[in-house]
Order: C-alpha cells, then sequence, then structure tokens
C-alpha cells in the first residue's frame, strides 16, 4: 500500500502535465540534432537533449497548472486539472516544478557552455507563455515559440554555436504550433469571454481564426521546404514535407466554424503523426 500512494500520485503528475504531448516538439528536437551531427550524435547527447527537452517542458507545464488554476477551474475542459492538483497537493507541485527547472539547467550545462548561458533565457520564455493569455491575442504564437527552442537547443547541444538550419525548423515550429493552438483555442472561445482572456479566436472569430491558422500552416511548409538549402537533405525529407503538407490539409478539413467535434483528432492524432512523420524520414534521409 505504501508504494501505491507515491505511483498514483506520479501517475496524477504525468496526466497533469499532459506528458504525452511532449511527442510535438521531442521529434524537432531529433531532427535538429542528428542533422547538427551530420549523423549520429553521441548517446550521452542524445540523452542529455532528451532529458532537457523533457525537464523543461514538465515544469513549464506543471508551472502553467499552478497560475491557471483560477481560470482552469472555471472551464468544463480543464476543471479535471484543479482536482489532480488537489491529490497531488499544491507543495508537491511546486516540488516537481523546481526539480526539474534545476535538473534542465544541469543537463543543458553538461552539453557545453553556450546551451547552459542559454538555459535561462528559455525558462523565461516557457515560463513565461502561462502569463500571456492575461493580456495578449498572441499568446498563440508564444507557445510556438516555446516548442521552437526544441531545434534550437538541440542544434546547440550538439554544436556549441547556432546555425541557420535550427532556426529555420524553429520558425517552421513557431507557425505549426501556434496554427495548431489556434484551432484548440475556439473551442474555449465563451470561456476566454466570460473571464476576460485573450486569444485571436475571440478577437476575429471563429471562421477567420481557421483561415489564419491555415494560412500559418502554409508557411510551415514552405519554411520546412527552404531547409535542405541549408543542409545535407535530400528528396526523402523532400517527400516527407509533401506528405506533412497533406496531414495539414487533411487536419483542416476536420475542423469546420459549425463543428469542432473532431478537434481533439486535429490536435494530437494528426500533428502527433506529422511531428513523429518529419523526424523518421529526416533520419532514413540522413542515413541512406
Amino acid at each position: 500500500m505504501s508504494f501505491s500512494i507515491p505511483f498514483k500520485k506520479i501517475s496524477s503528475l504525468l496526466e497533469l502535465i499532459k506528458f504525452s504531448h511532449t511527442i510535438f516538439s521531442v521529434p524537432f528536437a531529433i531532427m535538429s540534432a542528428f542533422i547538427a551531427a551530420d549523423g549520429m550524435p553521441t548517446f550521452r547527447q542524445l540523452i542529455l537533449i532528451a532529458g532537457a527537452l523533457a525537464m523543461a517542458r514538465s515544469a513549464a507545464m506543471s508551472f502553467n497548472r499552478i497560475v491557471d488554476v483560477e481560470f482552469d477551474i472555471h472551464n468544463p475542459r480543464t476543471a479535471y486539472r484543479v482536482e489532480l492538483q488537489k491529490k497531488i497537493g499544491k507543495k508537491n507541485v511546486w516540488i516537481f516544478t523546481l526539480v526539474c527547472m534545476g535538473l534542465f539547467v544541469t543537463f543543458a550545462g553538461l552539453l557545453n557552455r553556450l546551451a547552459l548561458y542559454m538555459s535561462p533565457v528559455a525558462i523565461l520564455i516557457v515560463f513565461g507563455y502561462s502569463f500571456t493569455k492575461r493580456f495578449t491575442d498572441l499568446s498563440h504564437f508564444v507557445l510556438g515559440l516555446a516548442l521552437a527552442l526544441s531545434p534550437i537547443g538541440a542544434w546547440i547541444g550538439i554544436q556549441g554555436r547556432f546555425g541557420i538550419t535550427p532556426f529555420l525548423l524553429a520558425f517552421a515550429v513557431v507557425l505549426w504550433t501556434a496554427g495548431f493552438d489556434i484551432i484548440y483555442a475556439c473551442q474555449d472561445i465563451e470561456h476566454d469571454k466570460k473571464l476576460g482572456l485573450h486569444s485571436l479566436p475571440k478577437r476575429i472569430g471563429l471562421l477567420r481564426a481557421l483561415i489564419l491558422s491555415g494560412i500559418l500552416h502554409f508557411f510551415m511548409v514552405v519554411a520546412l521546404f527552404v531547409v535542405p538549402r541549408y543542409s545535407d537533405m535530400g528528396i526523402i525529407y523532400s517527400i516527407g514535407v509533401c506528405v506533412t503538407a497533406a496531414l495539414l490539409f487533411y487536419e483542416h478539413l476536420l475542423v469546420k466554424p459549425k463543428d469542432l467535434s473532431k478537434i481533439n483528432t486535429a490536435f494530437f492524432t494528426v500533428n502527433g503523426t506529422i511531428s513523429m512523420g518529419l523526424m523518421g524520414v529526416t533520419l532514413i534521409d540522413i542515413f541512406i
């Protein structure tokens, strides 16, 4: 019995921070790391990069749950987060957040000096996102920026310097994330109006928001097609980008202004397939 209580709390923590959604950022970090290494990074580098990414995201998400309690409790879609925090204990959530933040900085420092120096900037961005819906309609892009740190951080972790390729990947991630977050935010328009929160769907309406999301995803594909100009990516990677474009088109077919019932499929299933698929074709292209 003594072992079941901690296990339940850990399980609740993973559910609270939606650990499964790490699938959106990890593949881009892996892509960037392998391109930066022009092949296989060392096992140590991969472990440290994956660990740093997981810790940064976990810290950011648990922090978000703490500071958004007053909003989450009034939203039927997010009210479960408050119940989970009660089960875990607010003190435990804070401890988890601080431990994850400390491990992130440690892993970054073990990679190289530039990664260590950039870690406070990353923390500022990923923690700062949690406050953006209080004052700006552009919170979707800040979330995109937070996820876009993954390919930049992975590149720095391998090469110890900046490069054009990771910034192209990061730009693609910003557009992609902002696009699908706008879609996801469409289901919270009434909630945002009641609580005075900001979002683009609330500002410009469902139809225009979905059109804007489509435009952002179009330019994401353009950014991905530019990557081979600054790297050794070839035809397999380009085919993967074409498949990504098709999947994004399908995502936008799933969600209509008068029918938001398939948002979860569009958000998680399709975008998870996109990130994993892009990583797969990138690695295949590198090693063939």
